[in-house]
Order: structure tokens, then sequence, then C-alpha cells
């Protein structure tokens, strides 16, 4: 192909991309879906306005949680497991944030740089670049692992690295569920954990994140020689 039409190609498919991002977020806000965020209880209540089809409703807004960054899909999560219980919520959302971040992975690569840098603040992307090219797996595992990353411009961004579909699709597997089944047993009752609890989660996660961001290459390192060490 040559290079004028592969120019007109991408052109398209940008065009076409943010033709849909803007009627999507249209339609959510003429739903009343960004108003009904701001609670718990006005979730759980958009949610059940869709009957007989809430869960498939759910899944969608899980969906667009990936998409539309701004969505706190940890938080939708925890309305769906009041609604549905915690097992049902946590597979929809999880099956939903799993897609959601192949999908806004790939308009990453594909649409490249120009595309990025229309969803991503400039602060943003010079705060997580460097770290996505030089610590690229052991930055995207910690920051998919811990509730307070913006997960989901992370992935956009990951979109620009070297890193294979299939790895990137395993980091976001092992590291990005874990959080999404707390909140789903917290909406569906299952776990309780008061907020001083939640603050020392929190701490927790900050103290392994900035340990395995100093260490974590001497550690590797130790880990990849043993490896060849052992029979």
């Amino acid at each position: 192909m040559e290079k004028g039409t592969e120019r007109k190609a991408w052109r398209a498919t940008l065009a076409l991309t943010l033709l849909f991002l803007a009627l999507l977020s249209w339609g959510l806000w003429r739903s009343g879906f960004f108003q009904a965020i701001r609670t718990a209880d006005g979730i759980q209540s958009y949610i059940q306005r869709f009957a007989p089809y809430s869960h498939l409703v759910f899944f969608l807004i899980q969906l667009a949680s990936v998409i539309l960054a701004p969505i706190p899909s940890n938080i939708t999560a925890a309305a769906g497991g009041i609604l549905f219980g915690t097992f049902p919520a946590f597979l929809l959302t999880a099956g939903a944030v799993i897609l959601g971040s192949a999908i806004v992975f790939q308009l990453g690569r594909t649409l490249g740089k120009p595309f990025v840098e229309r969803f991503v603040s400039g602060p943003n992307q010079k705060k997580y670049g460097e770290l996505i090219r030089r610590k690229r797996d052991s930055f995207l595992f910690l920051a998919f692992l811990f509730p307070f990353f913006p997960d989901d411009i992370l992935c956009i961004m990951a979109g620009l690295t070297e890193i294979s579909t299939r790895r990137f699709l395993l980091l976001v597997i092992l590291a990005r569920p874990w959080g999404l089944l707390v909140a789903s047993a917290v909406g569906g009752s299952v776990l309780h954990i008061p907020i001083w609890g939640m603050i020392l989660l929190g701490l927790g996660g900050i103290l392994l994140f900035v340990l395995a961001m100093k260490y974590g290459e001497r550690f590797e390192g130790a880990v990849m020689e043993k490896l060849k060490r052992d029979p």
C-alpha cells in the first residue's frame, strides 16, 4: 500500500474512532449516566432501569469505563455487586475490563501518538511515559494491580511501546481483576473493609510500588541468574 493511501486509511480510522467515542459519550450523557455515577445509589437506579437487560447494560457500562477513562470501574463494580452479587458482578466487570483494555491498547498501537495525545494529557504523558518505556512489564503489572493508577490511560500509552499484544493481555489478566474482585465483594457484602483498612492497604501498595521501582531490575536480574544456574 502506498504511503498516501496508508495516510488516508489512517485518517479515516481516526475520524471514525473519534466519532464513535463522541457518540458514545453523547449517548451516555443523554441517558443520564454521568449524573448517575456520582453516587452508588444513582448507578444502581440507572442500571435497574434497563431490566431485564440489566446484566448486558452493566457489562457495556464497564466496557465504556475503560474506553472513557473518567468512568470509575471500581465504583460501578461495587454497585454491580449490590445488584447481581459478588461473582456475577466480578465476571462481568473483569470480562469488560479485559476486552476494553485490549481495545484501547490496539487503538494506541494502530493510530499512534497523535491519537494518544488527544486522550492523554501532557503531564500524564511526561509522568508515565518514561516509566512505561524503561520498566515496562514491572511498571504495568504493578500499576494494574493497585487501584490508584490511571489503568486505562496506561493501556493506551502501552500501545506506543514494543510490548507484544499477547504479553500485554497477560499482564492485564494477571493484575487488573484483583481490585475489581475486591470492589465487587464489597458491593456484594462478602467483604467489609473499614476506612482504616483501606488506608493501610493503600499505604502498603505505595510502599510495594516504590520498592519495586527502585529494586525491580536488581530483583529481576537475581531471579534470571538463579534460573540460569538451576538445572
